[in-house]
């Protein structure tokens, strides 16, 4: 159960966060005055960016009353700052730093409780991996074809990764096959490759808006599917970066016969809202890619909950945060969680087969 002494204190944390990472930033660079000759005033910049990112993940992990969480985004931030150059030992001195300002600036009760979270990452980091292996294994279906089609991107060869998968479907591949196989994946290694440093930014939005595009082109194949009656609306809370994973979803969706309405990301409440009712939609499935996006999922599902004409939609929740934190589909009030398209679909149905029973 979430606590409201625990949302309180993410609400807190959220507010307050810039005076906050400027405060740790400081005395971080008071107490290590190496850290100016090092890195210099642009290294002091992105040690103040970190500094926001880190409470930023605390704060949400707090209001979600998730160790789990923050501890999972300290191990990806241990391997994401040493490929940039940032040392663990850097790392877990700001996090020392970081527990010791929150301790003095916040409440002693709430002071404790965040001191927790960071207790909980700082203790997991020497165990965690600087590095990681590949995505990709040999043995995984279409593995071959993934990596192709994600070596090609990675070249801004989009052209020929489109036609390497146009032909793909030509001689035979399922396009479900495609989807799970190989759009999947390979957006999850580009995902990896940047955490890794080995991709700039510019390449990894190339290769997620390349592979937008070659989704569109096996629309004429998806959108034949007979409909069985079921509607669903689809969106994303969050940047239009992290979109590509409800999208994938929305089409298996179609595939599966369903009537989809795909809204996107960055929907307003009130529009997501007037889907639901304009389409007479069965299922509401929503993604969040960030922690720090959990709180604006659980304010559209309370905010569907609150309307009597959406009383018998479903919803349906998925993203990292819920992957991370199997029981916080249930804190958040979703009906259920999806891992990945192919369990999405199975969830979806699955509710609306008890709706159909308790009628």
């Amino acid at each position: 159960m979430v606590s409201k002494l625990n949302e309180a204190i993410g609400r807190i944390l959220d507010s307050e966060r810039a005076l906050l990472a400027e405060a740790v930033t400081s005395r971080q660079y008071e107490a290590q005055p190496e850290l100016a000759a090092k890195y210099g005033e642009a290294g002091r910049v992105k040690c103040l960016q970190d500094a926001n990112y880190h409470l930023s993940y605390l704060a949400d992990a707090v209001a979600a009353s998730s160790h789990a969480l923050f501890s999972d985004y300290i191990a990806w931030a241990k391997v994401m700052l040493d490929a940039r150059g940032v040392s663990a030992a850097d790392l877990s001195r700001n996090l020392k730093i970081m527990s010791e300002v929150v301790g003095e600036r916040l409440p002693p009760e709430m002071g404790r409780v965040v001191q927790e979270y960071i207790e909980a990452g700082l203790n997991r980091l020497p165990a965690l991996p600087s590095d990681l292996p590949p995505l990709f294994e040999d043995a995984a279906p279409h593995g071959d074809l993934a990596k192709k089609f994600l070596r090609l991107l990675l070249n801004g060869e989009r052209h020929l990764a489109s036609r390497l998968i146009l032909d793909a479907v030509d001689s035979g591949v399922e396009v479900k096959d495609i989807y799970l196989h190989v759009f999947q994946p390979s957006q999850r290694e580009i995902g990896q490759l940047w955490q890794l440093n080995r991709v700039s930014v510019a390449q990894e939005h190339f290769c997620t808006a390349a592979t937008q595009l070659i989704m569109a082109q096996l629309y004429p194949r998806i959108f034949r599917t007979e409909k069985n009656g079921r509607r669903i609306v689809a969106t994303s809370i969050g940047g239009e970066l992290h979109e590509i994973g409800v999208r994938i979803i929305t089409d298996f969706f179609e595939m599966e016969g369903w009537d989809t309405y795909y809204l996107g990301a960055n929907s307003p409440t009130n529009a997501i809202l007037q889907a639901l009712s304009d389409r007479r939609a069965d299922v509401l499935a929503v993604s969040a890619t960030m922690t720090f996006h959990i709180r604006a999922v659980e304010n559209l599902i309370a905010a569907v909950r609150a309307s009597e004409d959406l009383k018998a939609v479903r919803i349906l929740v998925g993203g990292y945060p819920f992957n991370v934190e199997p029981e916080l589909w249930k804190r958040v009030g979703a009906d259920a969680y999806a891992a990945d398209a192919s369990d999405a679909v199975a969830m979806a149905s699955s509710l609306m087969n008890l709706r159909a029973g308790a009628q």
